[in-house]
């Protein structure tokens, strides 16, 4: 199928967000609609599908928005919208499932229900709730769940709890504090062995890896030290880093990819648009210089059509 700007269509994109009026209403209700900072887009199905149609795009991965709402009601509200926009749009759209965290058996049975009964094609989990970490020892009961689902799990960044206001006031979270959370989201869950020990979980990171392609390999120096103050204990580097896969929503380039290289594979990137974040225009033409430096650039060629879409194909098993 040819889309109306001539590409062939095939492109995946796992970094899409769901923001439902349900949702809009329950946060003004609670006094969150700012809580990360910046207010909420619109976000219209047909509007979506309209830019997807445009940018040569065959499938978009729905998730929850940060911030996430108090209630679990509302998280299945929105679970079972995109389940309804999966089954009205078939192959258009997939969706990763929110969890009504810090509640962990709550987050589990929610699991169980969108994982068998609403056909979730995976599982979105903020870097924390309500300072809960991922990583966090109570969480272990949860990636055991999920990895006998064999599920795959979207990270994104929320506010860093606890926050002093300064942080936020001074830059923007998006431009620096959400690298800083997802790196020490991730990082948390290699110095426990998490991604090790649940290795049948795929964790998609976002934004390009964050700031790990630089936090991996201070880790991996400091370890000895850590380990001989007893301050962590092995560290299975190798099992960790497999079952992580990288989007690059966010500011993607030849550089950077090569950059991200240094700590992962190239079947382990996949494209990430973030719409409705970003204006579609901007999205376009952003897919447009992914697709040029692809295929211009002789060393990241052979990649193209993996990032576009065969890595995500395989993920999620399309």
């Amino acid at each position: 199928m040819i889309a109306a700007n001539g590409f062939a269509q095939g492109v995946i994109d796992v970094h899409s967000h769901i923001i439902t009026s349900e949702l809009l209403s329950a946060l003004e209700s609670e006094g969150r609609l700012m809580d990360e900072g910046f207010p909420l887009p619109k976000y219209d199905a047909d509007a979506h599908l309209k830019w997807m149609d445009e940018a040569g795009i065959e499938t978009s991965v729905l998730t929850l928005a940060a911030p996430q709402p108090s209630s679990a009601q509302t998280i299945r509200m929105t679970n079972e919208a995109a389940a309804k926009l999966k089954k009205q749009h078939p192959g258009r759209f997939l969706f990763c499932a929110a969890l009504p965290l810090p509640d962990v058996d709550a987050a589990i049975r929610e699991a169980k229900y969108v994982l068998d009964t609403l056909g979730a094609d995976g599982i979105k989990l903020a870097t924390n709730v309500n300072g809960q970490y991922l990583g966090a020892p109570e969480l272990d009961t949860l990636f055991s769940v999920l990895n006998e689902s064999k599920a795959v799990v979207i990270l994104h960044p929320h506010r860093p709890d606890p926050v002093n206001p300064q942080v936020m006031r001074q830059t923007p979270l998006a431009m620096q504090e959400y690298l800083s959370e997802t790196t020490r989201a991730v990082s948390n869950m290699i110095s426990r062995n998490v991604l090790a020990r649940y290795n049948d979980v795929k964790v998609v990171v976002p934004h390009c890896g964050a700031y790990l392609p630089l936090a991996v390999p201070r880790m991996k120096s400091l370890t000895p030290e850590m380990q001989a103050n007893k301050m962590v204990g092995e560290i299975d580097w190798e099992a960790n880093l497999r079952a992580l896969y990288y989007d690059l929503a966010g500011a993607h380039s030849s550089e950077v990819i090569r950059m991200m290289l240094t700590i992962t594979s190239p079947d382990h990137l996949l494209y990430g648009s973030d719409y409705p974040y970003v204006a579609p225009r901007v999205l376009t033409q952003s897919l447009a210089r992914m697709r040029q430096y692809l295929t211009t650039e002789s060393d990241l060629a052979p990649f193209k059509e993996m990032i576009l879409y065969k890595n995500a194909e395989k993920i999620f098993k399309q």
